[in-house]
């Protein structure tokens, strides 16, 4: 009795031992298996910062896609470009518009404003910091430009409108979206009316 008791619990011990073998060669396997490619959406060609259409990106699978990653774009939606991208740049939620908006401190808000120098705005790219001058040419006596902004950040920069986007001449000069605060908004607000803005560099910190 007491020997046909121990061959049964030898039986059922090897049973177990070879169950929890298979069960660690199992966990194993699913630890190195390789994780399946994740679908993104990439710059299908050199993109500048501006509008985008379902043209200027195309879906690639990628082993390791960036944070932020995005799959796919809400349909009827219109996207911004913040950021120029590279063909076969993956496109991440930060280059978008919207994210620019949704992480603006407390405080600050977005505010278009138009300098007069098309070159001096081609030195800046989205995320530079910059401050805006104003000078006002219709002044009856010399009048010295006047810092209206210092230490503003470049959201984007729209990419100029074609002519036959427009009924009348183009605007002159080039468009900047600037994160600033409310008080500088309405200082630029006020000096567009009547001054020519324009753009200095300030030292980097």
């Amino acid at each position: 009795m007491t020997r046909s008791w121990l061959v049964r619990y030898g039986r059922r011990r090897r049973l177990i031992a070879a169950a929890l073998a298979a069960l660690a060669v199992l966990s194993a396997y699913a630890a190195t298996r390789p994780t399946p490619p994740t679908t993104v959406l990439v710059a299908a060609h050199d993109l500048p910062a501006g509008p985008l259409t379902a043209a200027d990106l195309t879906p690639v699978p990628l082993d390791h896609p960036p944070a932020g990653a995005i799959r796919r774009l809400t349909p009827g939606t219109t996207h911004h470009l913040t950021f120029p991208m590279r063909r076969g740049e993956p496109l991440t939620d930060a280059r978008l518009l919207k994210t620019a908006y949704a992480r603006l401190p407390q405080g600050m808000v977005a505010t278009p404003v138009r300098v007069n120098d098309p070159d001096a705005a081609a030195l800046l790219s989205p995320g530079a910091t910059v401050n805006i001058l104003a000078t006002w040419p219709q002044a009856t006596a010399p009048t010295p430009a006047r810092t209206i902004a210092e230490a503003v950040t470049v959201i984007t920069i729209p990419p100029p409108r074609t002519q036959r986007d427009l009924s009348s001449s183009p605007p002159r000069g080039t468009l900047l979206l600037l994160a600033t605060t409310t008080t500088q908004a309405a200082e630029l607000a006020a000096a567009q009316a009547t001054a020519h803005l324009s753009i200095t560099l300030p030292p980097p910190t």
